[in-house]
Order: structure tokens, then C-alpha cells, then sequence
């Protein structure tokens, strides 16, 4: 069906584009694609992809919008707080566009809903920030026989890629397996620089456009490298791993730790036995011998709430340093804002500092203030 006068209009500033045109717009309004993630890689994408005249945007997330959000996560204002990211994005997203259709999802992507979802669209772009999602979107394309556009995130650096398409190499021709759990830190954890996602996010939706519309040069077979402090990029090149078994089916566990499960009650990488829950480190500071505390937050994190009385000691100054105030022979509980530096704070203290009974608070901060 042709264009509308009003979709003429709209997109005119496209239309007139040398090599694009009408066919590749009617291309744009008859695709479907799912967003995994509306958080700071799916926030920018969906607010071009929406623009642009996409058909049918589906958005997948489970949380809920943050307040520490909004630093980057732009679809969303201080009036959206405590709202779910889903629903909250897809009314941002049909003001700007009522010709595109928006379903929102307000759930995890898991083994159960990935494969049917992904089925439904023509490809997929991927604004996940942990290991296991991203794992689980490149086996259910590569089930599906669908592509999937990868935006990541670390500090002040970035990559793009496009995966599984026209038989090029997939996310595990690049990474094989996941890393040990706690191996990399989330966002909340190591902190970013709020246009970095937005620089990311609007990548991955260019190639998106390109894929949809059949124009341009994808980035398949290669990874875009950006680092927004030199504004330089490089792009490396990628070739299938010869002799990996190909995937056949989405293993039933092994997709590693996931970076959203730092929330309350979380499990912070570690044994369970290094570990006590918010409950039970409240009974176990109500009783008559209560533990020693540590914070190994930033001061800023700390300037926001704290576990008091508890010392302080940043992570980062662990190593070397011994809180003065705190005896190696007493029980010691380290908490940290999600359960991750804290489960590393355990073998510093153990191997270098002498102490001996020690637990990390599973959740951190976020959990015990929950």
C-alpha cells in the first residue's frame, strides 16, 4: 500500500534521500522489531526507530523507571518514576508517532517468551546490560534465523555490531561463553556517562534502518569500537569461529549471572554461605553481639544512605587499606549499593587484611533500604 499524504509528510525529509525514497519507507511501516531492553541502549533506538516509521515496535522490560534513570535514559521524565519502563516508553513513543503500532511487554526475556517473541519480528535490536539476556537473544536469532542488531556499553567505550545475519558470525563467534559471574560490573555498579548509551542506542537503530530498508553497508562481520573521550572509533573484523557446533537448541541453564539481578533480595556472586540477607543482618544487629559493618561504596553512593553505624571504605581502596576501626577477629558484614563489589570485597579482606568470619549483603544497600 502506498504512502498516506500524512506519512508523505512526515517523512519527507527521508523521502527526498538519494537511494532511499518511497519503497524504502513502505519497507520501514511493514517491518516488526524487538527491542529488548528500554533502558539506555533502547530509550534512544526506539525514539529514531519510532520517528522514522517503523510499523511495529515491540518493547520487552521488566523494570521499573528510576529517578538515576533519567541521567540517560531519555524517553522518560521525573513524572514517569516507579512506572514500568514498557508502558511508560510506549506512551512516549505513540505521542510521537501515532503511525507506528507500539506493544509493550512489561516482562524479563526469558527461555519461555524468547523464541515466540523473536519469531514475530523481523529482527532484533538488542539494549540489554548483562551477559545472560544477551546470550539468550544471540541463540533464540540464531534458532529463529533472525538478526540482531548488539549495542554494549563499559566506562566510557562502546561497541556496535550487527549478529546472525545472511550467514555471518553471531555474538558467540565473538565471545564463546559468558564470563564467571561478577566478572563484569553493571551500570549502577561502575557507573556511565549518560550520552554514551544515547551515542550506542543511535547506532544500533541506524543499523536497523539500513537492514529494514535494504540500503547501505550493515555491520555484519564487524565490530564498531567507540570511545567517546577521543571520539575514536575503530572496526575490527569478525569471521565465524571455524568448528563451533551450531546451536540447536536454548541450553536449559549456563547463560551466566544477569547485571538486573542486583535488586532486593538478589544473589551476589559468591557461596550462599558468604552471604546473609537484609532479615537476617537486622536480627543479627539487633542481638547482643551484633556483627561490624563496612560500606565499600563510593562517598557519593554513601552521601545518600548508609547502614549506621558501619565503617567506610571504597573498593577501589581495599587493597592497601585496612579500616582502622574494624577487628579482624569479629564478625564483619560488607555491603556495597547491589551485592557485587562487596562478594569482591570478601577474599581482599580474608587474604590480606587477617579477617576471618565474613559475609556479604546479599542485595546490598538497594535490598536492605527495600
Amino acid at each position: 500500500m502506498s504512502l498516506t499524504p500524512a506519512e508523505t509528510l512526515r517523512y519527507s525529509r527521508q523521502l527526498g534521500l538519494a537511494g532511499f525514497g518511497p519503497a524504502a519507507q513502505e519497507k520501514l511501516r511493514a517491518a516488526a522489531v524487538l527491542v529488548v531492553g528500554a533502558g539506555g541502549l533502547g530509550c534512544p533506538a526506539l525514539l529514531y526507530l519510532a520517528a522514522a516509521g517503523v510499523g511495529r515496535l515491540v518493547v520487552i522490560d521488566p523494570d521499573t523507571v528510576d529517578v538515576s534513570n533519567l541521567q540517560r535514559q531519555v524517553l522518560y521524565t521525573s513524572a514517569d518514576a516507579g512506572r514500568p519502563k514498557a508502558l511508560a516508553a510506549a506512551e512516549r513513543l505513540r505521542a510521537l508517532n501515532p503511525h507506528v503500532s507500539i506493544e509493550p511487554h512489561v516482562a524479563r526475556l526469558t527461555r519461555d517468551n524468547a523464541l515466540s517473541l523473536i519469531r514475530g519480528a523481523d529482527l532484533v535490536l538488542d539494549g540489554s546490560d548483562n551477559f545472560a539476556t544477551r546470550y539468550l537473544v544471540n541463540d533464540a536469532c540464531a534458532l529463529a534465523g533472525r538478526p540482531f542488531v548488539y549495542g554494549a556499553i563499559q566506562g566510557f567505550e562502546g561497541q556496535v555490531s550487527v549478529f546472525n545475519h545472511a550467514g555471518g558470525p553471531d555474538y558467540r563467534d565473538l565471545f564463546p561463553a559468558p564470563p564467571p559471574p561478577g566478572a563484569a560490573p553493571n551500570c549502577a555498579e561502575a557507573g556511565v556517562l549518560g550520552v554514551l548509551p544515547g551515542l550506542v542506542g543511535t547506532l544500533q537503530a541506524t543499523e536497523v534502518i539500513k537492514l529494514l530498508a535494504g540500503i547501505g553497508e550493515p555491520l555484519s562481520g564487524k565490530l564498531l569500537l567507540l570511545d567517546a573521550l577521543t571520539h575514536a572509533t575503530r572496526t575490527l573484523r569478525l569471521t565465524r569461529l571455524p568448528g563451533r557446533p551450531p546451536i540447536t537448541e536454548l541450553p536449559p541453564e549456563g547463560y551466566g549471572e544477569t547485571c538486573a539481578a542486583t535488586g532486593p533480595g538478589a544473589a551476589a556472586p559468591g557461596e550462599p554461605a558468604d552471604e546473609i540477607g537484609p532479615e537476617e543482618l537486622r536480627a543479627a544487629l539487633a542481638s547482643p553481639t551484633p556483627p561490624q559493618l563496612l560500606d565499600v561504596r563510593e562517598d557519593h553512593e554513601r552521601a545518600l544512605g548508609a547502614i549506621l553505624p558501619s565503617a567506610h571504605l571504597p573498593l577501589a581502596r581495599l587493597a592497601d587499606t585496612r579500616p582502622p576501626e574494624l577487628d579482624p577477629a569479629r564478625p564483619l558484614v560488607i555491603y556495597c549499593a547491589g551485592g557485587l563489589r562487596s562478594a569482591r570485597a570478601l577474599p581482599l579482606l580474608r587474604e590480606r587484611h587477617g579477617f576471618r568470619e565474613l559475609r556479604s549483603l546479599r542485595g546490598g544497600f538497594r535490598a536492605w533500604r527495600a
